[in-house]
């Protein structure tokens, strides 16, 4: 019997129609806890949390949604568990929409990435050149599946499309994604098509496992993304997502390398999108930085998830609604007597309560209540942009970098 077949029926997703001079739309995603308004950001919470933040205070910053990590959560607390405390909604606390995505992202960044000095954040359009990094892989990867070492002990841990999908089931996260191979910018066309191939046959792999193990988790409103890979060509995309879409996954995602530049990655969400149907949700992996999301949603996409915002907040990389191409380095010495708030439009709690020279402090002193502080305002900075995002759209206009500045 063909994978189709096993194909679960379509969500309610509901697109409006295309802004005029793009592919831009809104939409409202329904899942089983909850409806997503597009396009929205997902917020990571890799481990089942967003680093530094409880689930009460990142539902008061207007966060729509959260994404969890298969291979963390493998690793701990263990699916068994979680799904024995009530899936991610219950162990967690968060009760509106939880993704998860395959674990694919850490076979390609302990892997391929690894080798070729390749990563999601600075590295992830390296431009010209050789990889600039030669490190030793820590997967093993065939068509069965792959392995690959345990952050916690280096044990080899295994995870196979069948495996992953029963993983995510016990997790019952609402939207769920199948193990895939990432490549890298530098992989060679022959070893991206072989890739890409694979990640098809193990997309027929999970949708067969996802019938099998239908009613297995807490959540019975599960529902299950393809993912198109390709790398970087352009008939390779193409072909990747009529593939996938051909399967009759109810949402896309959109995954792998996106090319060495910032170029790269528009033409590669065009490709991808041509060959997608219009009524099907379509997320892209990893790519979080204001300026990339609105280019994405200017060609047809509509969530996106990135750790970049909160991991940036960490380091002392602030966002700014005022000016959202720049970032604030709270470190710098400049802030020590500034009494301003990080950001005078933005309302999120740090900036209606605290000083950029506090913040300064807190981070140079390194205190614990720095990140909490950061994280809660470069997720609300994210949160306001795409509502804003969304205000151009339902008035018929696609928006420039430019108009999301808040000048007030």
């Amino acid at each position: 019997m063909s994978a189709q077949a096993f194909a679960e029926p379509t969500p309610h997703f509901t697109p409006g129609p295309t802004v005029p001079g793009s592919d831009a739309r809104r939409g409202r995603l329904h899942t089983a806890h909850g409806t997503l308004h597009t396009p929205a950001f997902v917020a990571v919470a890799t481990r089942g949390t967003v680093k530094a933040l409880g689930v009460g205070e990142v539902r008061a910053l207007g966060v729509q949604a959260l994404i969890g990590n298969t291979y963390h959560l493998t690793l701990r607390p263990g699916p068994e568990l979680v799904r024995d405390l009530g899936g991610l909604h219950g162990f967690s606390g968060w009760s509106g929409p939880w993704m998860t995505d395959s674990g694919g992202y850490q076979v390609f960044s302990l892997g391929a990435g690894k080798e070729h000095g390749v990563g999601k954040l600075a590295s992830a359009f390296p431009g010209d050149g050789v990889p600039r990094v030669h490190g030793t892989s820590l997967v093993r990867l065939d068509e069965a599946g792959t392995r690959v070492r345990s952050i916690f002990d280096g044990a080899w841990v295994t995870f196979t499309p069948e495996s992953v999908i029963r993983t995510q089931r016990l997790l019952g996260a609402d939207v769920v994604l199948p193990l895939d191979e990432c490549t890298s910018p530098y992989h060679p066309r022959a070893y991206t098509q072989a890739a890409c191939e694979r990640t098809h046959r193990w997309a027929e792999r999970a949708l067969t496992t996802w019938r099998e193990t239908e009613g297995q988790g807490p959540n019975p409103g599960q529902v299950l993304y393809g993912i198109v890979q390709g790398g970087v060509y352009e008939d390779l995309r193409r072909h990747s997502a009529a593939t996938i879409a051909g399967m009759g996954f109810p949402g896309i995602a959109i995954g792998g390398s996106l090319g060495r530049t910032k170029q790269d990655m528009y033409r590669i969400i065009s490709w991808c999108v041509d060959a997608l149907p219009y009524e099907r949700p379509r997320h892209l992996l990893g790519i979080g930085t204001v300026e990339d999301i609105l280019e994405a949603v200017r060609r047809g996409m509509d969530t996106f998830d990135c750790a970049g915002p909160t991991r940036m907040a960490r380091n002392g990389s602030l966002l700014s609604l005022r000016d959202p191409s720049t970032r604030i380095n709270i470190r710098a010495s400049r802030f020590r007597r500034d009494p301003s708030s990080v950001d005078p439009t933005c309302d999120c709690p740090t900036c209606t309560q605290h000083s950029r020279a506090f913040l300064h402090h807190l981070l140079r002193s390194g205190e614990l209540a720095f990140y909490p502080l950061a994280t809660a305002h470069n997720l609300r900075v994210m949160v306001r942009t795409m509502a804003t995002i969304r205000s151009y759209l339902d008035a018929g206009r696609m928006p420039a970098l430019k108009d999301l500045a808040d000048p007030s």
